[in-house]
């Protein structure tokens, strides 16, 4: 009963059915096209469409040599099918001289050598191949291929696969299957042009921001800004921070003033300052003005190097408790105290008038006992910054003492602020020496 299911969906005009041969679209694509003996031009494209669990292959694009317009051909009207070598059957070539319609999926143009998640790892892995089989008449693709041996192939050595990278070797195991890719959410809505130029394996509200900032560099301007308009606040002011010079100005120019401007005051002063300063001074000036006028005074003087003070890179949004505060009272409630903190690896034990007592690292209080004191485990000998410090006098602490923030006091030893590790040694506007 299933096998005449079979027979009647069939089309007449299907290939004859033989056993499943499978291919690498490495190795299909520039193979050279006949029309029954004459050569007419070669393969630069598969354009498939995803009807089920697997894409299947509907149509051919043929690059013609001379200028001549391209072939769009239809899977049935293939004869033969090998690597290096395609024969069709075609009445006339000017009925199929077409381009893909502007919502195609293309292999080789949205897929090949584009990044893939792995959920596995968390890595952001590459596209180099393409794997395709052809199983009852018709020819789907099962699996991308971001292995090393498939690296060499796309890179021109695909003789030297099979000695450097061994396809029996467990450590160059690259093959993803296509049942767990996925396009781009569709929540994102829909993309101009070139669609799913991004195939991933978690959604985005999953992607760590460095690797988000990793693809958002390689979409075209109309989907980076449509990917990244999705993001909630958090994650796109902290994505933006891991962004490239050039695409953090190609999405700010891009965004409304009031969006960057909330982005911008989700950021610490040396965070936002090293956003801004890639700015024109003019588009700048107007986020500034839009500002806190607090902490537009802080970002300026980074900005114009007015002023070299730690005291403008400091940040509030910290974790400060009193000395007879419980270790099981921060634990058990951890989360909530983090919340929105800037700065969330150490502790400050402070008494009502904000002195600074003492500092303790989160490792150090998950490690301690439930019913302790915060004064019973601080370190009292705290290495601190003054108002007074220089970003020079900064990051010489930093380099000296490998802390990942570090608290700046005023004269009467009260805290005014921490300064983070990243915002004084990962500034792209650095301070002269």
């Amino acid at each position: 009963m299933r096998e005449a299911m079979v027979m009647q969906t069939v089309p007449t005009n299907s290939k004859p059915q033989r056993s499943d041969r499978k291919f690498l679209l490495s190795e299909m694509l520039g193979a050279k096209v006949f029309l029954h003996e004459k050569k007419i031009g070669s393969l630069s494209d598969l354009m498939i469409v995803e009807t089920g669990k697997l894409p299947e292959v509907r149509n051919f694009v043929i690059s013609r040599p001379f200028g001549d317009p391209s072939l769009l051909i239809p899977w049935e009207r293939m004869v033969t099918l090998e690597p290096q070598q395609i024969v069709i059957d075609i009445d006339d070539l000017k009925k199929f001289e077409s381009s893909p319609p502007d919502d195609a999926i293309l292999l080789r143009d949205h897929i090949l050598d584009k990044k893939v998640l792995d959920t596995e790892d968390a890595e952001v892995e590459v596209v180099y191949d393409i794997r395709l089989i052809e199983r009852n008449g018709k020819l789907y693709v099962t699996e991308v291929d971001t292995s090393k041996s498939a690296r060499l192939r796309r890179l021109g050595f695909g003789f030297l696969s099979g000695v450097i990278a061994p396809p029996e070797d467990p450590k160059d195991s690259g093959s993803i299957s296509w049942m767990y890719i996925q396009p781009l959410p569709s929540h994102i809505s829909s993309f101009k042009g070139d669609v799913k130029l991004k195939i991933l394996k978690e959604t985005l509200a999953e992607i760590h921001p460095v690797d988000l900032a990793d693809i958002l560099e390689e979409l075209d301007h109309d989907q980076r800004v449509m990917v990244f308009s999705s993001l909630d606040n958090e994650q796109a002011s902290d994505t933006l921070e891991e962004i490239e010079p050039n695409v953090q100005r190609d999405l700010i120019s891009s965004l409304s003033k009031e969006k960057v401007v909330q982005l911008i005051s989700d950021m610490t002063p040396g965070q936002a300052a090293d956003i801004l300063s890639v700015l024109p001074s003019s588009e700048a000036q107007v986020i500034l003005e839009a500002m806190n006028k607090e902490n537009a005074k802080k970002i300026q003087s980074i900005i114009g190097k007015q002023e070299e003070k730690v005291i403008h890179y400091t940040t509030q949004k910290i974790l400060k408790f009193s000395p007879d505060t419980t270790v099981e009272y921060v634990q058990n409630d951890y989360p909530r105290h983090a919340r929105d903190k800037d700065v969330i690896m150490y502790i400050y034990v402070v008494d009502a008038h904000d002195t600074l007592l003492g500092v303790i690292d989160l490792k150090e209080l998950l490690q301690a006992d439930d019913r302790a004191l915060l004064k019973d485990i601080m370190v009292e000998n705290v290495i601190s910054l003054n108002t007074e410090s220089s970003l020079k006098e900064a990051s010489q602490s930093f380099a000296r003492y490998d802390f990942r923030a570090l608290p700046v006091t005023d004269a009467e030893n009260r805290l005014v602020g921490v300064i983070p590790y990243r915002d004084v040694m990962n500034l792209t506007h650095h301070f002269l020496e």
